[in-house]
Protein backbone atom coordinates (compact mmCIF):
# COMPACT_ATOMS: atom_id res chain seq x y z
CA UNK A 1 0.00 0.00 0.00
CA UNK A 2 2.79 2.51 0.81
CA UNK A 3 4.34 1.68 -2.58
CA UNK A 4 1.04 2.45 -4.34
CA UNK A 5 0.73 5.77 -2.49
CA UNK A 6 4.30 6.61 -3.43
CA UNK A 7 3.55 5.88 -7.09
CA UNK A 8 0.58 8.27 -7.04
CA UNK A 9 2.74 10.96 -5.45
CA UNK A 10 5.30 10.60 -8.21
CA UNK A 11 2.59 10.69 -10.90
CA UNK A 12 1.08 13.88 -9.44
CA UNK A 13 4.51 15.44 -9.07
CA UNK A 14 5.34 14.67 -12.67
CA UNK A 15 1.98 16.02 -13.81
CA UNK A 16 2.50 19.20 -11.81
CA UNK A 17 6.00 19.72 -13.21
CA UNK A 18 4.87 19.19 -16.79
CA UNK A 19 1.82 21.41 -16.57
CA UNK A 20 3.66 24.08 -14.58
CA UNK A 21 6.46 24.26 -17.14
CA UNK A 22 3.94 24.73 -19.96
CA UNK A 23 1.80 27.26 -18.08
CA UNK A 24 4.68 29.35 -16.72
CA UNK A 25 6.34 29.28 -20.15
CA UNK A 26 3.13 30.64 -21.69
CA UNK A 27 2.93 33.38 -19.04
CA UNK A 28 6.57 34.38 -19.57
CA UNK A 29 6.15 34.59 -23.34
CA UNK A 30 2.74 36.28 -23.52
CA UNK A 31 2.34 38.55 -20.46
CA UNK A 32 3.44 42.05 -21.41
CA UNK A 33 3.56 43.32 -17.82
CA UNK A 34 6.46 41.97 -15.78
CA UNK A 35 4.44 41.98 -12.55
CA UNK A 36 1.67 39.95 -14.16
CA UNK A 37 4.18 37.42 -15.48
CA UNK A 38 5.85 37.14 -12.05
CA UNK A 39 2.52 36.84 -10.23
CA UNK A 40 1.13 34.12 -12.47
CA UNK A 41 4.41 32.19 -12.54
CA UNK A 42 4.57 32.25 -8.74
CA UNK A 43 0.99 31.05 -8.41
CA UNK A 44 1.55 28.27 -10.93
CA UNK A 45 4.53 26.84 -9.03
CA UNK A 46 3.40 27.51 -5.44
CA UNK A 47 -0.12 26.10 -5.89
CA UNK A 48 0.49 22.72 -7.56
CA UNK A 49 -2.03 22.02 -10.36
CA UNK A 50 -4.53 24.54 -8.95
CA UNK A 51 -2.30 27.44 -9.99
CA UNK A 52 -2.03 26.08 -13.52
CA UNK A 53 -5.79 25.54 -13.65
CA UNK A 54 -6.45 29.13 -12.52
CA UNK A 55 -4.03 30.43 -15.14
CA UNK A 56 -5.79 28.41 -17.84
CA UNK A 57 -9.19 29.76 -16.77
CA UNK A 58 -8.35 33.41 -16.06
CA UNK A 59 -4.77 34.18 -17.11
CA UNK A 60 -4.85 33.52 -20.85
CA UNK A 61 -6.04 36.44 -22.97
CA UNK A 62 -8.59 34.77 -25.22
CA UNK A 63 -10.15 38.07 -26.25
CA UNK A 64 -7.43 39.01 -28.73
CA UNK A 65 -7.17 35.48 -30.10
CA UNK A 66 -10.92 35.12 -30.52
CA UNK A 67 -11.20 38.49 -32.22
CA UNK A 68 -8.56 37.48 -34.76
CA UNK A 69 -10.51 34.32 -35.58
CA UNK A 70 -13.75 36.27 -35.91
CA UNK A 71 -12.29 39.20 -37.82
CA UNK A 72 -13.70 39.49 -41.36
CA UNK A 73 -11.77 40.38 -44.46
CA UNK A 74 -11.46 44.18 -44.47
CA UNK A 75 -13.77 46.18 -46.72
CA UNK A 76 -11.77 48.10 -49.29
CA UNK A 77 -12.74 51.40 -50.79
CA UNK A 78 -11.09 53.73 -53.30
CA UNK A 79 -9.27 56.54 -51.50
CA UNK A 80 -10.59 60.00 -52.20
CA UNK A 81 -8.24 62.36 -54.05
CA UNK A 82 -8.63 64.56 -50.97
CA UNK A 83 -7.03 61.95 -48.70
CA UNK A 84 -3.35 62.66 -48.34
CA UNK A 85 -0.42 60.72 -46.95
CA UNK A 86 1.46 63.86 -45.92
CA UNK A 87 0.55 66.57 -43.39
CA UNK A 88 -0.57 69.66 -45.37
CA UNK A 89 -2.18 71.15 -42.26
CA UNK A 90 -2.86 74.82 -41.82
CA UNK A 91 0.26 76.64 -40.66
CA UNK A 92 -1.69 78.45 -37.94
CA UNK A 93 -2.19 75.15 -36.12
CA UNK A 94 0.28 74.62 -33.26
CA UNK A 95 3.45 72.70 -34.04
CA UNK A 96 2.40 70.12 -31.44
CA UNK A 97 -0.75 69.35 -33.44
CA UNK A 98 1.19 68.97 -36.68
CA UNK A 99 3.55 66.56 -34.92
CA UNK A 100 0.51 64.66 -33.68
CA UNK A 101 -0.67 64.14 -37.28
CA UNK A 102 2.61 62.44 -38.20
CA UNK A 103 2.39 60.18 -35.15
CA UNK A 104 -1.23 59.28 -35.81
CA UNK A 105 -0.61 58.55 -39.50
CA UNK A 106 2.15 56.09 -38.65
CA UNK A 107 0.00 54.50 -35.96
CA UNK A 108 -3.13 53.92 -38.04
CA UNK A 109 -1.69 53.62 -41.54
CA UNK A 110 -4.66 55.67 -42.71
CA UNK A 111 -4.42 58.84 -44.77
CA UNK A 112 -5.78 62.15 -43.56
CA UNK A 113 -9.06 63.27 -45.13
CA UNK A 114 -9.06 66.98 -45.95
CA UNK A 115 -11.93 69.40 -46.43
CA UNK A 116 -14.59 68.21 -43.99
CA UNK A 117 -17.42 69.93 -42.17
CA UNK A 118 -17.93 68.82 -38.55
CA UNK A 119 -21.04 69.95 -36.66
CA UNK A 120 -21.44 69.16 -32.93
CA UNK A 121 -24.95 68.15 -31.83
CA UNK A 122 -25.92 68.16 -28.16
CA UNK A 123 -28.19 65.40 -26.84
CA UNK A 124 -30.85 63.53 -28.74
CA UNK A 125 -32.85 66.77 -28.88
CA UNK A 126 -30.43 68.12 -31.52
CA UNK A 127 -28.91 64.93 -32.93
CA UNK A 128 -32.02 62.79 -33.53
CA UNK A 129 -33.88 65.36 -35.69
CA UNK A 130 -30.77 65.81 -37.84
CA UNK A 131 -30.29 62.04 -38.17
CA UNK A 132 -33.97 61.45 -38.95
CA UNK A 133 -33.99 64.24 -41.53
CA UNK A 134 -31.00 62.62 -43.26
CA UNK A 135 -32.69 59.19 -43.31
CA UNK A 136 -35.96 60.65 -44.60
CA UNK A 137 -34.04 62.37 -47.40
CA UNK A 138 -32.02 59.27 -48.37
CA UNK A 139 -32.09 58.30 -52.04
CA UNK A 140 -29.57 55.48 -52.32
CA UNK A 141 -28.47 53.95 -49.01
CA UNK A 142 -28.74 54.10 -45.22
CA UNK A 143 -26.21 52.35 -42.96
CA UNK A 144 -26.98 52.47 -39.24
CA UNK A 145 -24.83 50.75 -36.62
CA UNK A 146 -25.44 51.23 -32.91
CA UNK A 147 -24.77 49.61 -29.58
CA UNK A 148 -28.26 50.28 -28.15
CA UNK A 149 -31.49 50.65 -30.14
CA UNK A 150 -34.27 50.81 -27.57
CA UNK A 151 -37.90 49.93 -28.16
CA UNK A 152 -39.24 53.28 -26.93
CA UNK A 153 -40.33 56.66 -28.26
CA UNK A 154 -36.93 57.44 -29.75
CA UNK A 155 -36.65 53.97 -31.29
CA UNK A 156 -40.14 54.31 -32.77
CA UNK A 157 -39.11 57.49 -34.62
CA UNK A 158 -36.14 55.77 -36.20
CA UNK A 159 -38.23 52.71 -37.04
CA UNK A 160 -40.69 54.87 -38.98
CA UNK A 161 -37.91 56.68 -40.84
CA UNK A 162 -36.08 53.45 -41.72
CA UNK A 163 -39.31 51.77 -42.85
CA UNK A 164 -40.10 54.80 -45.01
CA UNK A 165 -36.68 54.57 -46.64
CA UNK A 166 -37.23 50.87 -47.43
CA UNK A 167 -40.62 51.68 -48.98
CA UNK A 168 -38.96 54.31 -51.21
CA UNK A 169 -36.53 51.68 -52.51
CA UNK A 170 -33.50 52.86 -50.52
CA UNK A 171 -30.95 50.19 -49.57
CA UNK A 172 -31.11 50.06 -45.75
CA UNK A 173 -28.85 48.08 -43.42
CA UNK A 174 -29.14 48.19 -39.61
CA UNK A 175 -26.60 46.55 -37.28
CA UNK A 176 -27.25 46.33 -33.52
CA UNK A 177 -24.90 44.84 -30.96
CA UNK A 178 -26.11 41.51 -29.60
CA UNK A 179 -26.03 42.73 -25.98
CA UNK A 180 -27.24 46.25 -26.70
CA UNK A 181 -30.29 44.78 -28.45
CA UNK A 182 -31.43 43.45 -25.05
CA UNK A 183 -31.54 46.78 -23.25
CA UNK A 184 -35.29 46.96 -23.86
CA UNK A 185 -38.02 44.37 -24.28
CA UNK A 186 -39.29 43.29 -26.66
CA UNK A 187 -36.14 43.81 -28.70
CA UNK A 188 -36.27 46.35 -31.51
CA UNK A 189 -34.70 43.74 -33.78
CA UNK A 190 -38.04 41.95 -34.01
CA UNK A 191 -39.95 45.14 -34.82
CA UNK A 192 -37.46 46.15 -37.51
CA UNK A 193 -37.69 42.76 -39.19
CA UNK A 194 -41.49 42.89 -39.07
CA UNK A 195 -41.31 46.27 -40.83
CA UNK A 196 -39.14 44.81 -43.59
CA UNK A 197 -35.96 46.60 -42.50
CA UNK A 198 -32.79 44.51 -43.08
CA UNK A 199 -31.27 44.17 -39.61
CA UNK A 200 -28.58 41.99 -38.03
CA UNK A 201 -27.08 41.50 -34.58
CA UNK A 202 -23.35 41.71 -33.95
CA UNK A 203 -22.27 38.61 -31.99
CA UNK A 204 -25.68 37.76 -30.49
CA UNK A 205 -25.41 36.92 -26.81
CA UNK A 206 -26.40 33.44 -25.65
CA UNK A 207 -27.64 34.94 -22.38
CA UNK A 208 -31.35 35.81 -22.24
CA UNK A 209 -30.58 39.09 -20.48
CA UNK A 210 -28.29 42.02 -21.14
CA UNK A 211 -24.84 41.97 -19.55
CA UNK A 212 -22.86 45.21 -20.00
CA UNK A 213 -19.67 43.44 -18.89
CA UNK A 214 -19.55 40.92 -21.74
CA UNK A 215 -16.54 41.20 -24.03
CA UNK A 216 -16.19 41.71 -27.78
CA UNK A 217 -19.10 44.14 -28.01
CA UNK A 218 -19.60 46.42 -31.01
CA UNK A 219 -19.77 49.73 -29.17
CA UNK A 220 -19.60 51.85 -32.34
CA UNK A 221 -22.28 54.41 -33.23
CA UNK A 222 -22.33 55.10 -36.97
CA UNK A 223 -24.96 56.43 -39.35
CA UNK A 224 -24.10 57.02 -43.02
CA UNK A 225 -26.72 58.24 -45.51
CA UNK A 226 -26.10 57.96 -49.28
CA UNK A 227 -22.41 57.60 -48.45
CA UNK A 228 -22.24 61.41 -48.16
CA UNK A 229 -23.48 62.40 -44.70
CA UNK A 230 -22.29 60.70 -41.54
CA UNK A 231 -23.02 60.82 -37.84
CA UNK A 232 -20.93 59.42 -35.02
CA UNK A 233 -20.12 60.06 -31.38
CA UNK A 234 -21.41 58.67 -28.11
CA UNK A 235 -25.16 58.72 -28.73
CA UNK A 236 -27.20 55.50 -28.64
CA UNK A 237 -30.82 55.40 -29.79
CA UNK A 238 -32.99 55.71 -26.67
CA UNK A 239 -35.45 58.23 -25.28
CA UNK A 240 -33.27 58.78 -22.21
CA UNK A 241 -31.20 61.04 -24.48
CA UNK A 242 -34.22 63.20 -25.37
CA UNK A 243 -34.21 65.56 -22.41
CA UNK A 244 -37.22 67.49 -23.71
CA UNK A 245 -39.35 64.39 -22.99
CA UNK A 246 -38.34 64.45 -19.29
CA UNK A 247 -37.29 60.78 -19.30
CA UNK A 248 -36.99 58.86 -16.05
CA UNK A 249 -33.20 58.48 -16.36
CA UNK A 250 -32.04 61.43 -18.51
CA UNK A 251 -28.70 61.09 -20.27
CA UNK A 252 -26.77 63.95 -21.82
CA UNK A 253 -24.50 63.21 -24.77
CA UNK A 254 -22.67 64.77 -27.70
CA UNK A 255 -22.86 63.56 -31.28
CA UNK A 256 -21.36 64.90 -34.52
CA UNK A 257 -22.58 65.36 -38.09
CA UNK A 258 -19.83 64.85 -40.69
CA UNK A 259 -19.65 65.81 -44.36
CA UNK A 260 -16.76 65.43 -46.78
CA UNK A 261 -14.18 62.70 -47.48
CA UNK A 262 -14.16 61.57 -43.82
CA UNK A 263 -17.59 59.99 -44.37
CA UNK A 264 -15.86 57.23 -46.37
CA UNK A 265 -14.01 56.22 -43.20
CA UNK A 266 -17.35 55.76 -41.40
CA UNK A 267 -18.84 53.86 -44.33
CA UNK A 268 -15.85 51.53 -44.57
CA UNK A 269 -16.04 50.74 -40.85
CA UNK A 270 -19.75 49.93 -41.06
CA UNK A 271 -19.27 47.82 -44.20
CA UNK A 272 -16.64 45.70 -42.46
CA UNK A 273 -18.90 45.13 -39.45
CA UNK A 274 -21.87 44.32 -41.68
CA UNK A 275 -19.87 41.82 -43.73
CA UNK A 276 -18.77 40.08 -40.54
CA UNK A 277 -22.32 39.88 -39.17
CA UNK A 278 -24.07 38.83 -42.39
CA UNK A 279 -21.49 37.83 -45.03
CA UNK A 280 -22.81 40.52 -47.39
CA UNK A 281 -20.33 42.91 -48.98
CA UNK A 282 -21.49 46.46 -49.55
CA UNK A 283 -20.08 48.07 -52.69
CA UNK A 284 -20.93 50.57 -55.38
CA UNK A 285 -21.59 54.29 -55.63
CA UNK A 286 -24.66 54.14 -53.38
CA UNK A 287 -22.39 53.17 -50.49
CA UNK A 288 -19.05 54.70 -51.55
CA UNK A 289 -19.59 57.74 -53.79
CA UNK A 290 -16.87 60.21 -54.76
CA UNK A 291 -16.70 62.81 -52.00
CA UNK A 292 -15.70 66.43 -52.51
CA UNK A 293 -14.33 68.80 -49.85
CA UNK A 294 -16.90 71.01 -48.15
CA UNK A 295 -15.26 72.37 -45.00
CA UNK A 296 -12.05 73.22 -43.17
CA UNK A 297 -11.51 70.22 -40.89
CA UNK A 298 -8.81 67.62 -41.59
CA UNK A 299 -10.05 64.34 -40.12
CA UNK A 300 -9.15 60.70 -39.71
CA UNK A 301 -11.32 57.75 -38.66
CA UNK A 302 -9.73 55.43 -36.09
CA UNK A 303 -11.06 51.88 -35.92
CA UNK A 304 -10.18 50.05 -32.74
CA UNK A 305 -10.86 46.55 -31.45
CA UNK A 306 -9.22 43.40 -30.08
CA UNK A 307 -7.99 42.44 -33.57
CA UNK A 308 -5.54 43.98 -36.04
CA UNK A 309 -6.49 47.47 -34.82
CA UNK A 310 -5.70 46.55 -31.21
CA UNK A 311 -5.11 49.54 -28.87
CA UNK A 312 -5.02 52.16 -31.64
CA UNK A 313 -7.15 54.56 -29.60
CA UNK A 314 -5.04 53.83 -26.50
CA UNK A 315 -1.89 54.79 -28.42
CA UNK A 316 -3.70 57.84 -29.84
CA UNK A 317 -4.44 59.05 -26.30
CA UNK A 318 -0.80 58.54 -25.31
CA UNK A 319 0.41 60.46 -28.36
CA UNK A 320 -1.98 63.32 -27.72
CA UNK A 321 -0.82 63.65 -24.10
CA UNK A 322 2.82 63.55 -25.17
CA UNK A 323 2.35 66.23 -27.84
CA UNK A 324 0.17 68.56 -25.75
CA UNK A 325 1.86 71.84 -24.89
CA UNK A 326 -0.74 74.07 -23.23
CA UNK A 327 -4.02 72.38 -22.40
CA UNK A 328 -5.78 69.02 -22.35
CA UNK A 329 -9.55 68.74 -21.78
CA UNK A 330 -11.16 65.35 -21.34
CA UNK A 331 -14.86 64.56 -20.97
CA UNK A 332 -15.78 60.91 -20.38
CA UNK A 333 -18.50 59.01 -18.51
CA UNK A 334 -16.15 56.23 -17.38
CA UNK A 335 -12.60 57.08 -16.37
CA UNK A 336 -10.43 54.08 -15.50
CA UNK A 337 -7.08 54.69 -17.24
CA UNK A 338 -4.33 52.12 -16.79
CA UNK A 339 -1.01 52.94 -15.16
CA UNK A 340 0.59 53.98 -18.45
CA UNK A 341 -2.15 56.52 -19.20
CA UNK A 342 -2.05 57.81 -15.61
CA UNK A 343 1.71 58.32 -15.95
CA UNK A 344 1.18 60.16 -19.26
CA UNK A 345 -1.47 62.42 -17.67
CA UNK A 346 0.80 63.21 -14.73
CA UNK A 347 3.79 63.78 -17.01
CA UNK A 348 1.81 66.29 -19.06
CA UNK A 349 0.78 68.11 -15.88
CA UNK A 350 4.38 68.20 -14.65
CA UNK A 351 5.41 69.81 -17.97
CA UNK A 352 3.02 72.63 -17.17
CA UNK A 353 0.11 71.46 -19.33
CA UNK A 354 -3.31 72.19 -17.85
CA UNK A 355 -5.09 68.83 -17.59
CA UNK A 356 -8.81 68.91 -16.82
CA UNK A 357 -10.85 65.70 -16.64
CA UNK A 358 -14.64 65.93 -16.42
CA UNK A 359 -16.65 62.93 -15.22
CA UNK A 360 -20.24 62.63 -13.94
CA UNK A 361 -20.81 63.29 -10.26
CA UNK A 362 -23.12 60.28 -10.21
CA UNK A 363 -22.46 57.46 -12.66
CA UNK A 364 -24.88 54.89 -14.00
CA UNK A 365 -22.62 51.90 -13.23
CA UNK A 366 -22.03 51.64 -9.49
CA UNK A 367 -18.92 49.43 -9.59
CA UNK A 368 -17.25 51.67 -12.17
CA UNK A 369 -18.00 54.76 -10.07
CA UNK A 370 -16.44 53.13 -6.97
CA UNK A 371 -13.32 52.11 -8.91
CA UNK A 372 -13.02 55.61 -10.40
CA UNK A 373 -13.13 57.13 -6.93
CA UNK A 374 -10.44 54.73 -5.68
CA UNK A 375 -8.15 55.67 -8.57
CA UNK A 376 -8.77 59.41 -8.61
CA UNK A 377 -6.04 60.20 -6.10
CA UNK A 378 -3.36 58.63 -8.30
CA UNK A 379 -4.51 60.74 -11.25
CA UNK A 380 -4.43 63.99 -9.23
CA UNK A 381 -1.00 63.36 -7.65
CA UNK A 382 0.94 65.66 -9.99
CA UNK A 383 -1.59 68.38 -10.71
CA UNK A 384 -4.27 66.89 -12.95
CA UNK A 385 -7.70 68.25 -12.05
CA UNK A 386 -10.85 66.12 -11.89
CA UNK A 387 -14.24 67.82 -12.09
CA UNK A 388 -17.59 66.24 -11.19
CA UNK A 389 -20.33 67.37 -13.56
CA UNK A 390 -23.86 67.73 -12.16
CA UNK A 391 -26.85 65.62 -13.22
CA UNK A 392 -28.14 64.60 -15.65
CA UNK A 393 -25.58 61.88 -16.29
CA UNK A 394 -23.28 62.95 -19.15
CA UNK A 395 -22.28 60.23 -21.62
CA UNK A 396 -20.09 62.54 -23.77
CA UNK A 397 -16.72 61.21 -24.98
CA UNK A 398 -14.47 64.10 -26.00
CA UNK A 399 -10.82 65.16 -25.84
CA UNK A 400 -9.47 68.58 -26.87
CA UNK A 401 -5.73 69.35 -27.01
CA UNK A 402 -4.35 72.89 -27.32
CA UNK A 403 -7.74 74.00 -28.69
CA UNK A 404 -6.72 72.67 -32.11
CA UNK A 405 -6.93 68.86 -32.03
CA UNK A 406 -10.16 67.05 -31.16
CA UNK A 407 -10.96 63.39 -30.59
CA UNK A 408 -14.54 62.14 -30.34
CA UNK A 409 -16.41 58.90 -30.89
CA UNK A 410 -17.59 55.83 -29.00
CA UNK A 411 -14.58 54.98 -26.82
CA UNK A 412 -14.43 55.60 -23.07
CA UNK A 413 -11.30 55.92 -20.94
CA UNK A 414 -11.56 52.40 -19.55
CA UNK A 415 -10.09 48.95 -20.30
CA UNK A 416 -13.33 47.71 -21.85
CA UNK A 417 -13.31 50.36 -24.57
CA UNK A 418 -9.54 50.47 -25.05
CA UNK A 419 -8.94 46.69 -25.16
CA UNK A 420 -12.11 44.58 -25.28
CA UNK A 421 -14.71 46.33 -27.46
CA UNK A 422 -14.93 47.39 -31.09
CA UNK A 423 -14.86 51.21 -31.16
CA UNK A 424 -14.73 54.04 -33.68
CA UNK A 425 -13.34 57.52 -33.04
CA UNK A 426 -12.59 60.50 -35.25
CA UNK A 427 -9.65 62.86 -34.80
CA UNK A 428 -9.95 66.39 -36.18
CA UNK A 429 -7.33 69.04 -36.87
CA UNK A 430 -9.19 72.35 -36.88
CA UNK A 431 -8.49 75.45 -34.80
CA UNK A 432 -12.03 76.81 -35.07
CA UNK A 433 -13.63 73.50 -34.09
CA UNK A 434 -11.08 73.05 -31.30
CA UNK A 435 -11.85 76.50 -29.88
CA UNK A 436 -15.60 75.85 -30.10
CA UNK A 437 -15.37 72.55 -28.24
CA UNK A 438 -12.87 73.91 -25.72
CA UNK A 439 -15.42 76.61 -24.88
CA UNK A 440 -18.09 73.91 -24.51
CA UNK A 441 -15.89 72.02 -22.03
CA UNK A 442 -15.13 75.25 -20.15
CA UNK A 443 -18.84 75.92 -19.80
CA UNK A 444 -19.41 72.38 -18.53
CA UNK A 445 -16.54 72.78 -16.07
CA UNK A 446 -18.03 76.05 -14.83
CA UNK A 447 -21.04 74.09 -13.60
CA UNK A 448 -18.96 71.25 -12.14
CA UNK A 449 -17.40 70.72 -8.70
CA UNK A 450 -13.68 70.08 -8.41
CA UNK A 451 -12.76 66.83 -6.69
CA UNK A 452 -10.27 67.49 -3.89
CA UNK A 453 -7.77 64.97 -2.55
CA UNK A 454 -8.77 65.92 1.00
CA UNK A 455 -12.36 64.88 0.27
CA UNK A 456 -11.16 61.43 -0.77
CA UNK A 457 -9.12 61.08 2.42
CA UNK A 458 -12.14 62.01 4.56
CA UNK A 459 -14.21 59.13 3.19
CA UNK A 460 -15.01 56.48 5.82
CA UNK A 461 -12.52 53.63 5.96
CA UNK A 462 -15.06 51.02 4.88
CA UNK A 463 -15.91 53.03 1.74
CA UNK A 464 -12.23 53.42 0.84
CA UNK A 465 -11.73 49.68 1.32
CA UNK A 466 -14.79 48.90 -0.79
CA UNK A 467 -13.68 51.23 -3.57
CA UNK A 468 -10.15 49.87 -3.48
CA UNK A 469 -11.37 46.27 -3.64
CA UNK A 470 -13.58 47.03 -6.65
CA UNK A 471 -10.63 48.78 -8.33
CA UNK A 472 -8.88 45.40 -8.42
CA UNK A 473 -11.56 44.35 -10.92
CA UNK A 474 -10.63 47.21 -13.25
CA UNK A 475 -9.73 45.00 -16.26
CA UNK A 476 -13.30 43.60 -16.21
CA UNK A 477 -15.29 46.80 -15.57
Amino acid sequence: MPLLARSWELILLGLHLGVAILASGHAILHKREVRAAIGWTGLIWLAPLYGSLLYYLFGINRIHRKARVLKPAPQRYSPSPHEVAGPPLARELPRSVRDMERYERRLTGRALALGNRVTPLRNGDEAYPAMLEAIEGARGSVALGTYIFDNDRAGAQFLRALHGAVVRGVQVRVLIDGVGARYSKPSMVRRLRAAGVPVAEFLPSVLPWRNPYLNLRNHRKILVVDGRVGFTGGLNIREACMLALNPRHPTQDTHFRLEGPIVAHLACCFAEDWHFATGERLAGADWFPTLEPCGASACRGIMDGPDDNFEQIWFTLLGALENARRRVQIVTPYFLPDETLIAALNTAALRGVEVDILVPRHGNLRFVEWAMTAQAGHVMDQGCRIWLTPPPFDHTKLMVVDEAWVLFGSANWDPRSLQLNFEFNVSCYDGDLGAQLAAFVDDLRGRAQRLEAEALQRLPLWIRLRNGAVRLLQPYL
